[in-house]
C-alpha cells in the first residue's frame, strides 16, 4: 500500500500511514519524505527531533508553545500510545475540540499535529519510545500547558491515575488560560476557515 494521508475531524491534524516494505529480514519504511508530505499539505520544515521513553500509564501533556508554536510529526518506534491533539488556537471554529488515535510499533501510523494545538499522550504498553519532529525549537520561556483531565474537553483517556510530572499535573484548565497565553492560528491556516 502506498503512503496514505487522512484528514481528521480537526483541520490541521493529519494521520499518516507510511508505505511499509516487509520481507524475511524485517521491514523498511520512510519516516519522513519532504516532497511526499508537502504534496499532502504537510509542507513544513522540521527543526528539532525528540525521543521520549516512558512507562505504562504515563501521561505527558497537554503541551504547547505560545509564540514559537510547534507543529509535530509523531510516531512510535516501540510500544503503544494513545495520542491526543486539542485545538487551542484563538478564533478557531474547532477551539476546544480534541482528536485521539492509537499509535504503535505494529500499526506504524504517524500523526501530524499543526502549530496551535496542545499535544499529549498516554502509554498503553509496558514501555513506549516516541519520536516526534518539531517545526520550531523548544523554548522553555514560551511553553504552556492544559490540564490533562480538563472535564470541559472530555478527552477519553484510557487511564484513571496516570504517572505524571508535577508540572503537567498543575497546568490550568483551558477556560482558565488567558487568551494572550494561547497560540494564534498559524499563518498557513489563516483565512481558510480552519
Amino acid at each position: 500500500m502506498p503512503i496514505r494521508f487522512s484528514e481528521t475531524t480537526l483541520p490541521g491534524v493529519t494521520i499518516v500511514e507510511p508505505q511499509v516494505f516487509k520481507d524475511a529480514r524485517g521491514f523498511f519504511l520512510e519516516t519522513f519524505h519532504h516532497k511526499k508530505y508537502a504534496q499532502a499539505g504537510i509542507d513544513r520544515i522540521f527543526l528539532q527531533d525528540n525521543h521520549s521513553h516512558s512507562s505504562r500509564g504515563t501521561v505527558r501533556g497537554l503541551h504547547y508553545q505560545i509564540n514559537h508554536a510547534q507543529g509535530k510529526l509523531v510516531y512510535v518506534v516501540f510500544g503503544e500510545i494513545f495520542d491526543v491533539a486539542v485545538d487551542i488556537r484563538r478564533g478557531s471554529p474547532t477551539f476546544g475540540k480534541w482528536f485521539g488515535i492509537i499509535l504503535s510499533e505494529q500499526n506504524k501510523k504517524q500523526i501530524y499535529v499543526a502549530e496551535g494545538f496542545a499535544h499529549g499522550f498516554c502509554v498503553l504498553s509496558d514501555t513506549a519510545d516516541v519520536i516526534y519532529k518539531c517545526t520550531d525549537f523548544y523554548a522553555p520561556e514560551d511553553e504552556g500547558g492544559i490540564f490533562w483531565a480538563d472535564p470541559a474537553l472530555g478527552i477519553e483517556w484510557p487511564v484513571k491515575n496516570p504517572v505524571m510530572s508535577e508540572k503537567d499535573l498543575n497546568y490550568p484548565k483551558l477556560a482558565d488560560v488567558p487568551p494572550d497565553r494561547l497560540p494564534a492560528i498559524a499563518p498557513q491556516y489563516q483565512g481558510k476557515g480552519v
